[in-house]
């Protein structure tokens, strides 16, 4: 198999309307949509029928999909196309709250795959941008009982029982399946996580879909199942912000993020890991470097590193802070 032809690949994003979605995609970080409230940016997927495409190059068209089929190992890595086959093991969107979204919670890989032929979900939220008073609901604040938690939701009360975090840019949380969340009004944010599109919904503040004029589905004899009820003492994920280096952010079972934080130039040298790597650029702009090769990226964007590319150069001369993201 001829790996000599990938290259740091960009994909085109797929942009989803949300009930909850606002203008910061197409206003702050000037992604190419038309019309409002686009809500989500689908920046690297292999969901089934949401398939992003390669931007640009020799390989603009390919799907995710398509590159696995031709490269194999040489774009997912070994030990990760040993696992997941032709399977792209991950989803990274862009996420735009104008309004608070659903209260919700997602399945395991085990009841996502029995209920649904699907991966479970749990992913990380890195937060971009957050206007005053901006807030995230994640988890419980108090110890409860299904049979509690059950009484409040009948009462319109779930409220009472969730923990609500104030936010800032650069917070982060991880998010897994089984813990109940929701993004707040005002937050703009990345998301990573597993391939996986199911969601319980199970509180909605009663909002009516324009299209449909009915309330949006919730889902609570799914939810009940695989809520986590228990309490923690930190949702939030504390993390270090040294330059020019690989700060831990998230390293759980299903894919691991790092912080990096880019002045100047940084070479990367990827020879001891058996992975694809992907750069989501939170905050300001650099340039990727391979073979001498530029490809530029900019705050709200993504690039895919094939696992067969194991150096890299990064140059930013304000301070690109990126997210560096493999399983």
């Amino acid at each position: 198999m001829n790996s000599t032809k990938l290259y740091p690949l960009k994909f085109q994003p797929i942009f989803k309307y949300r009930i909850w979605g606002g203008n910061k995609l197409k206003n702050e970080l000037q992604k190419n949509i038309d019309g409002d409230q686009i809500g989500e940016s689908w920046e690297i997927s292999d969901v089934s029928g949401d398939e992003t495409l390669v931007m640009e190059g020799e390989l603009k068209g390919y799907t995710l999909k398509k590159l696995i089929q031709e490269y194999k190992s040489h774009f997912l890595g070994q030990s990760v196309y040993e696992n997941f086959g032709d399977s792209f093991p991950l989803l990274i969107k862009i996420i735009d709250a104008n309004l608070p979204l659903s209260i919700q919670v997602h399945p395991g890989d085990e009841v996502a795959k029995k209920r649904h032929q699907s991966f479970g979900k749990n992913e990380m939220w890195y937060i971009m941008d957050a206007e005053e008073g901006a807030e995230l609901i994640v988890g419980f604040k108090k110890q409860t009982t299904t049979a509690e938690y059950l009484s409040k939701l009948d009462k319109g009360e779930v409220l009472d029982l969730l923990n609500i975090e104030k936010v800032k840019s650069e917070d982060v949380f991880y998010i897994p399946s089984g813990r109940v969340h929701a993004i707040g009004a005002g937050v703009l944010l990345a998301e990573i996580q597993q391939t996986s599109d199911i969601t319980y919904r199970i509180f909605d503040y009663d909002r009516v879909e324009a299209s449909t004029g009915k309330k949006r589905e919730l889902h609570n004899d799914l939810a009940k199942d695989v809520i986590d009820f228990n309490i923690y003492p930190q949702y939030k994920s504390d993390f270090l912000k040294i330059e020019n280096t690989s700060n831990t952010l998230v390293h759980s079972p299903y894919f691991k993020s790092n912080f990096i934080r880019v002045n100047g130039k940084l070479d990367k040298d990827y020879t001891s890991l058996d992975s694809f790597i992907i750069y989501i650029a939170v905050n300001g702009s650099c340039e990727i470097r391979f073979n001498e090769m530029p490809y530029n990226l900019k705050k709200g964007e993504s690039v895919l590193i094939p696992a067969s590319l194991k150096r890299v150069s990064i140059l930013s001369d304000n301070n690109c802070d990126l997210l560096e993201v493999y399983v």
